[in-house]
């Protein structure tokens, strides 16, 4: 996991389970994968070791991490194809209304739009 900054934004376990996910969706953490365990993310994080447990907690929850009695907490088949659909339907419900009034506000033509985002690399300055 990389080394970053909480925010007051959220609770820093939900930051943690979103440092995961993103992980999970970034195919660094794959079916059968372990997670490093709950003391080494709170020795090198810092943190209580009860707020990693409660970002876990959250992951199995949704079944995207199982527990193993004695070995630890590892990815389950199928959590990023999980993860990739409900992230799609969340993007599509919460932040793509958002950004199709920004464009239509600022009076952005889409082709030009989408020609920009195919000739300019990810991260890029247009």
């Amino acid at each position: 996991m990389s080394t970053t900054g909480w925010n007051d934004n959220a609770p820093i376990y939900r930051q943690l389970k979103d440092k995961v996910v993103g992980m999970m969706l970034d195919g660094l953490l794959k079916a059968g994968d372990a997670l490093p365990s709950v003391r080494q993310v709170a020795a090198d994080y810092q943190l209580n070791p009860i707020t990693v447990s409660r970002a876990y907690q959250e992951l199995v929850d949704e079944a995207l991490v199982e527990k193993r009695r004695g070995l630890g907490m590892y990815v389950t088949e199928g959590a990023h194809d999980k993860l990739l659909a409900s992230e799609r339907e969340r993007f599509m419900r919460e932040e793509w209304p958002a950004m199709l009034e920004r464009i239509r506000r600022l009076g952005l033509d889409t082709a030009a739009l989408l020609g920009a985002a195919t000739t300019t690399p990810a991260g890029a300055q247009p």
